[in-house]
Order: C-alpha cells, then structure tokens, then sequence
C-alpha cells in the first residue's frame, strides 16, 4: 500500500503577517494624527466650533469664520504636522546613525546653533525673508550638530553626547540672550519665538518650508540602505561597500536641513526629535516591516506630528483659551520630554561607576599656602576694581569717605548701588563653589554641579513663581522660595540617582531631565504671567547682580558662613566620602547620614545664592575642579580654595559684564558660561581619553 506523502497545511509567513502588522500601526499612527489635526482644527479663543468649521472648509460659512479657520487655526494644524514629522524624521536618523538612542536636535545643540545664528542676525539689523531665515539657522545648527558629534564620538557614550550638547546649549544660549539684552529692538520677539509655537499667520510659512523639509525626507530615503548597513557596525558596513563617514555627514547634514525648516517656521520645539523615535522603537522590535529606515524613518514623522498635534490639542483643552494662545507649544514638548529624558535615564545601563574624581595628589604646605595667599591678593584686587570702576569711575579716597560717611551725594549714590552687587558677586560666586565641592565629593562625580543637576533651575522656579505671584516679596521670603524648589529637585535627583549609588551616569542624565523641566516650567510661568516682559525674565535667568540691596545678601551671607564651617568641621568625612562605599564603613563612618547631610548644605547654600543673584551656572564645576588641580584632594585644602575661586569668578564675570559694553550691562551668569561651556568641554574630552 502506497503511502503518500501529505504536506501540513500552510500557514501565513511570518514576514507576510509582519507586513500586515506593520501596515495596521501605519493607518493607526495616520488615524490618530487625522483625529488630533480635527481637534486642533476646532480649538481656539473665537467662536468657532466644529460645525462652522464645517461650513468654512464647504465654501458656506460667514466670512469672519471662515477667515479664522483658513487664516489661522489650518496653517496652525498644518505647522504642527510639518514641525512634528520633520523632527522626528530628524531624530529617528540620527539616532540611527549615532547608534545613540539619546541623539536629537535638542541634544545636538541643533537648536541652540540656530537660536544663536538667527540672533546673530537679527543683532545686525538685517531683515531677512523666510527661506533666507531658513538658510542662516541651517549652517547654526549644522556648525553645532558638527562641534558636539566631534567632541562626544560617535557611538561611543550615549550619556557624553547629552552632556556635550547640554554645555554647549547652555553656552550658545548665554550668548544669544546677552545679544537679546544688548540689542533689544533689532531681536524683538526672538524670546517668544525660542519658546516654540505653531501659530501662523496664513500658509506663505507652510508653503516655503515645505520643499525644503521634502528634500530633507527625499534626501534620507536615498540613503537609508547606508543607514541600515551602519547599524551592522562600522566594520561590517565598510565591508558592504559603504562609504561610513560620508554617509554619517550626509545624514548629519540632512538632519540640520529638516531641524531648520522647523525651527525657521514655529522655533525651538523641545524634545521631539527625542521622543517620537522612542516610541517607534519597540514597534521595530516586535514588527520587521519597521526594522528598516525606509520605514522607520515616516513613521517616526507620523508619531512627531502626533505629539506636537498632541501637546497642543491637550495644551487648550487644560487651559483657558485666552491664555493657551500665549502659551507655546514647545514648552509643553519640553516637558513631555524632560520626564522622557529622566526615564530614560532610570532604564539605561549605567557601566560608569562613581568613581573618585581625581588621582590622589598632596601639595606640600608651602605650595597650599603660596595658592592661597595668592588667590587672596586676585580677590582683593577684583573686589577694588569691582567697586572703583563701571559707569561711573571712583577712587580709594571716594570709597573712604564713603565708609565715613563724609563722601558726596554722587558717590554715595553710587556705591549705596555699587557695593551690594558687588557683595552679591563675591558671596553667590563663593556659596556656589562650596555647593560644587560638597556635591562632587558626595557623589564622587567629578561633573556634578548645581546646576548641571537641576538644583539651581529648582531654585530659580520656586524664586520666580514667587516673584511672578507677590512682586513685593522680601529678600527672606525669596530665598525661603528658592530654597522649596532647590529642595524639591534635589530630592527628585538625589532620590532617583541615589539607587545603585549615585552612579556618574544616571545621575547627570536624571539632572539635565530635570533642569530641562524647570527651565520649561520659569518659560510657561513668564509666559502666563507676564507674556510682554521678555527682559524680566532674561535678566532674571541671566544671573544678574542689579538692583540688589544690602539685605538681599544677608541670606547667603548667613548660608555660607554654616556652610564653610560644616565643611571645615567635617573635612575628614568629606574626605572619607569621596574615596569610596568601603572605607567610611571600615573607619566606623555611616556614609548615609553623612551624605544626607552635606546635600542639605549644598542645596541650602545653591538655593541663596539664586535668590541673591540669579542663575549662574558653572561656578560649582570649574571652582572645585580649578582647587583640586592646584592644592590635591584633601578638602581641608579645597574648601577655601575653591570658595576664593568661585568668589573671584563671579565677580570678574559681574565686572566685566557692567564695565566693557557700559552703559549696557550683561549679566554675571551669561559671562560665566560663556568662560564654564569650553571647560566642561575640556572635560568631556579629557575624561574620554
């Protein structure tokens, strides 16, 4: 009896159902996108509901409805579509390329670059159309995208890449704020506009921009078989023939065109290039029909059109509508993206330990005392020239007579003015310093900072929310404010780093996160209350010394004066601490307490110093870096060698500000970061080799 052969039955090919799977999410993303544009299509503070918009799209609404729906809120719906998918296509790129799941716009300073080029600018009184606009922020952001792929590598650490796109952001940032302060005229709106918003005013910005963003994504489909090949691995793409380091500029430069189109239409939107990827990912995981750029790559442009469509439909649903219209929608992206930003950095492997900071290394005494006379001398010097010089030019025998009481009305206007900020300068620049050195020995992270960690920013918001609700609060009551938000971040960044043992990594990432909400949250805050005051806020969030009184430095006086005696009572725990885990257990030591300890000192002493002057960043960095190399590691030595330094930054950073551009001014932290960004830099450079 034959046997014959049966076949199993067949079923659908894997690859056949994974098509389909892939093509269900597609029409899901494209549906969700449909649905939020018709949404946005009928929000706004006119009348307009859906039914007259109905009417308006059909050719039979009345004429001032119509011209609300096709003037404003369609070239609105249509700019967050456009925004959204160009970002994410953006990020979805180089993130590929990069092998970085952290590579952005944001991170890559691309946004920065722009702000900066387009400040330049508009500094110079050039008014330029739109595409040309286009073409000045396409070579900011592409010179700053190059600078922070140079300094971070390729590949090689997914945290050094946001921390050298952080610096520089801040650093570029700095610059164009003081351009904004020095030429307020020629950059009117340029603040607002930093912000990020999709409103328009008809379709001409739409309609130019448009081409542009359609090479970008024509340009990115031509390469993304290269695309796919570098995920391989450079090795094995070269082995494929492709041509690496061409295909990496190409897409790099591709990515910069599609980051300007966006930021030339609606500004800075924050995060989406970050975040719209991240959520194509997973897809790519479980669906092979996305595994390939080809794919990726519009998909991750469908989900940025849903969140920017996203955070704007659910910006006017929760606020009232004549407020949301002044609200940007960046600053909700910004947000969405911090909390992203902080939970990502709570997933991600952390292979970099907390490490001590420095090699060991003991000066002798002779050299400890030598450095401190010294610096000494340099803040005695500034402090002088601090007080003889700015607008007006006074001598020692003024300042005698003055502190007799037997100087003139002229003089002693002037120095009533003068001396606070210069107190102001010295005390902030030295609180500061300590709170840089306390934090890097606790956590043994030599790139730890107040506000590199979101402490400051935690400061600066609970200073501004009260200055913004009781404009006549008083200098106790804003550093009481300061110190609640200084508290809450630290408790949210400590907390959250503190599981695994403050580990280099997740500590800085979970502090960028958060200094990236606070800076969204002082935006919304500026906006809702007081939308028109650009300069309140710069000057504010420019870590400027003007206006302060006498009493406005007793609260980081007092800050300070505990703060150097807890450190120098405490010096051989510092010591101890910024060793390792083990040690302190063995000499009988609990590390806990202490920690806890020094933190509170810390934020206490960051917190009086923003409500005293300001945002000022970089100080807590370069000060107790600057002391160790000089005097070792034993904080004995670093404590009052880093207070000195700190002190003399701030105020030659003060002085320089109020003196070179006189009678304009520049405040004390936009100076410190232009000298703190090449630093950090450094940093990251070195501690790469």
């Amino acid at each position: 009896m034959a046997v014959t052969a049966t076949k199993p039955a067949s079923r659908p090919s894997t690859a056949t159902a994974s098509r389909t799977g892939a093509a269900a999410v597609t029409a899901a993303l494209v549906l969700v996108v449909a649905v939020l544009a018709v949404a946005d299509i009928t929000q706004g503070t006119a009348a307009v509901g859906p039914a007259e918009v109905v009417k308006a799209l059909t050719g039979r609404a009345d004429p001032d409805d119509a011209s609300v729906v096709i003037a404003s809120r369609l070239p609105r719906m249509t700019a967050g579509i456009l925004v959204g998918a160009v970002l994410g296509m953006a990020g979805a790129v180089l993130q590929s390329v990069s092998r970085n799941v952290l590579a952005s716009p944001d991170t890559l300073a691309v946004n920065a670059g722009s702000y900066l080029a387009l400040g330049l600018a508009g500094a110079t009184g050039v008014s330029l159309p739109l595409f040309a606009s286009s073409g000045v922020a396409f070579a900011g952001g592409l010179a700053a995208a190059a600078v922070v792929l140079g300094l971070s590598g390729l590949g090689t650490g997914t945290v050094r890449l946001v921390l050298a796109g952080t610096a520089l952001a801040l650093g570029l940032n700095s610059v164009t704020e003081g351009l904004l302060l020095l030429f307020p005229e020629q950059t009117e709106g340029l603040y607002q506009w930093n912000q990020g918003s999709i409103s328009q005013n008809g379709f001409d910005g739409v309609l130019q921009m448009l081409p542009v963003a359609l090479a970008g994504l024509v340009g990115l489909l031509l390469v993304a078989r290269r695309v796919d090949a570098l995920a391989l691995g450079d090795d094995a793409a070269r082995g494929l023939g492709v041509p690496v380091r061409a295909t990496r500029v190409t897409v790099v430069v591709l990515a910069a065109l599609l980051s300007a189109a966006a930021v030339t239409l609606a500004g800075p939107i924050g995060f989406v290039g970050l975040c719209a990827p991240a959520l194509v990912r997973p897809l790519a995981r479980r669906f092979r029909g996305f595994a390939r750029s080809r794919t990726t790559v519009p998909v991750a442009g469908l989900a940025g059109a849903g969140l920017v469509l996203g955070s704007d439909v659910l910006l006017r649903a929760l606020v009232p509508a004549d407020l949301a219209v002044a609200v940007p929608t960046g600053v909700v992206t910004s947000l969405v993206g911090a909390v992203f930003l902080v939970v990502t950095a709570l997933r991600l492997r952390d292979t970099a330990g907390a490490g001590a900071p420095d090699r060991l290394r003991i000066p002798s005494r002779a050299v400890f005392l030598t450095t401190l006379a010294v610096l000494a001398a340099v803040l005695a010097g500034v402090t002088v020239a601090a007080v003889l010089l700015g607008d007006s030019k006074l001598l020692l025998g003024d300042v005698v007579n003055w502190a007799q009481g037997r100087a003139g009305r002229t003089v002693s206007f002037v120095l009533d003015t003068r001396v606070p900020r210069v107190l102001s300068a010295l005390l902030a620049g030295a609180a500061l310093a300590l709170a840089g050195t306390l934090v890097q020995a606790v956590t043994r992270n030599p790139l730890a900072e107040p506000g590199v960690l979101g402490v400051s920013g935690g400061a600066a918001l609970g200073a501004v929310i009260l200055v913004t609700t009781a404009p006549v609060a008083g200098s106790w009551s804003v550093a009481g404010a300061a110190f609640a938000g200084a508290a809450v971040t630290a408790v949210v960044v400590f907390g959250l780093a503190a599981r695994g043992g403050f580990r280099q990594n997740r500590l800085v990432l979970v502090g960028v996160g958060v200094a990236a909400g606070t800076t969204a949250l002082i935006s919304l805050l500026i906006v809702l209350t007081d939308p028109f005051n650009a300069t309140k806020a710069l000057t504010w969030l420019s870590g400027s010394t003007y206006g302060r009184t006498t009493p406005d430095v007793l609260p980081v006086a007092l800050a300070l004066a505990v703060g150097i005696a807890v450190a120098v009572a405490r010096r051989t725990e510092l010591d101890l601490i910024s060793l390792d885990e083990d040690t302190p257990r063995l000499l009988g030591l609990r590390p806990a307490p202490s920690r806890l300890g020094f933190l509170v000192v810390s934020v206490v002493l960051s917190a009086t110093a923003v409500a005293c002057a300001g945002t000022i960043g970089f100080v807590g960095l370069v000060a107790p870096h600057a002391a160790r190399a000089l005097v070792g590691r034993r904080h004995v030595r670093v404590v009052p060698v880093a207070v000195l330094l700190g002190a003399a930054l701030v105020c030659t950073a003060d002085l320089i500000g109020r003196t070179v551009i006189a009678p304009a001014q520049l405040g004390a932290g936009l100076m410190t970061a232009v000298i703190g960004t090449p630093y950090f830099l450094h940093l990251l450079v070195r501690s790469r080799r």
